[in-house]
C-alpha cells in the first residue's frame, strides 16, 4: 500500500487578503506560517518519508523545503509542475470580491460549483485538465513506489481539492461537499494499485493549536 500525505502550503499575505494567486501570481509566506511549518513537521516526524514532491511555485517550493528540513531524515524533493495551481488568468492577484463584481457567478461558481465553472470567461485552466495532470502525477508516483511507503506532496488549495477528489472518483459538483483544505493541513489518500485510491484523513489541522476559526485559512 502506498500512503500520500498531501499538504496545502503556508499561509501567505494573499491568502490573507482573500486574493487569487493561482500559478501564475505568488506572495510570500506570512511569518507566522513558518511556525506552522514546524508544528506540520513535528506531527509528520514519526511517519518515514521516502519522497516528497512539490509545486514549483514559491509559496509550496518554501513550504516544502522547511517542511523536509525540519523532518527526521534525508528525504528526496522533487518539484513537480503538475502539482501547481490553477491557471485563473485574468482573476490572479485580485481580490474574490472583485472578481465577483467582474464576473458574476464566476467566484461562487470556482469555490463551490465546479461543474458550473467556466474558465473561458477568464482565460484560465478548466477544472478537468487539473485533475487530470495532477492525478497523472500522482498515479505516476504510486507506480514507483508500489511497496508499503509514505509519499509527501506539497500543493495548493483549489489544485489540491480537485486532484484529490479527482483520484477518489468525485463528481464535478461535489468537490467540496467534504469543504475546503486549510493552509498548512493535512490530507491523506491510499492505493494498492495506483488506479483505486482511498480517503483516510481529510484536512486534518488540529496539530496547529488553533483556537479560532480564520475564515481566509481555507478554500
Amino acid at each position: 500500500m502506498t500512503n500520500f500525505y498531501f499538504i496545502r502550503h503556508g499561509k501567505t499575505e494573499w491568502n490573507l487578503q482573500s486574493r487569487y494567486q493561482g500559478a501564475h501570481g505568488d506572495s510570500p509566506l506570512l511569518p507566522e506560517s513558518y511556525h506552522e511549518i514546524a508544528l506540520l513537521a513535528k506531527f509528520l516526524a514519526p511517519i518515514p518519508f521516502v519522497h516528497a514532491y512539490a509545486s514549483p511555485i514559491q509559496r509550496a517550493r518554501r513550504t516544502a523545503e522547511c517542511l523536509v528540513e525540519d523532518l527526521p531524515g534525508q528525504i528526496p524533493l522533487t518539484f513537480d509542475s503538475r502539482l501547481r495551481e490553477f491557471d485563473l488568468g485574468k482573476m490572479e492577484g485580485m481580490k474574490f470580491t472583485k472578481v465577483e463584481e467582474q464576473w458574476p457567478g464566476v467566484e461562487q461558481n470556482f469555490h463551490y460549483h465546479a461543474d458550473r465553472y467556466d474558465e473561458r470567461i477568464v482565460g484560465g485552466e478548466s477544472f478537468s485538465a487539473v485533475i487530470k495532470r495532477f492525478g497523472a502525477a500522482i498515479r505516476e508516483y504510486a507506480r514507483n513506489y508500489p511497496n508499503d511507503v509514505n509519499i509527501l506532496i506539497v500543493s495548493h488549495g483549489a489544485a489540491l481539492n480537485a486532484g484529490v477528489n479527482g483520484l477518489l472518483g468525485v463528481d464535478l459538483a461535489h468537490l467540496k461537499d467534504r469543504g475546503g483544505l486549510s493552509n498548512t493541513s493535512t490530507t491523506v489518500l491510499t492505493t494498492d494499485d495506483a488506479q483505486h485510491f482511498k480517503l483516510k484523513v481529510w484536512n486534518e489541522t488540529d496539530y496547529l493549536h488553533k483556537t479560532k476559526v480564520d475564515p481566509t485559512d481555507t478554500i
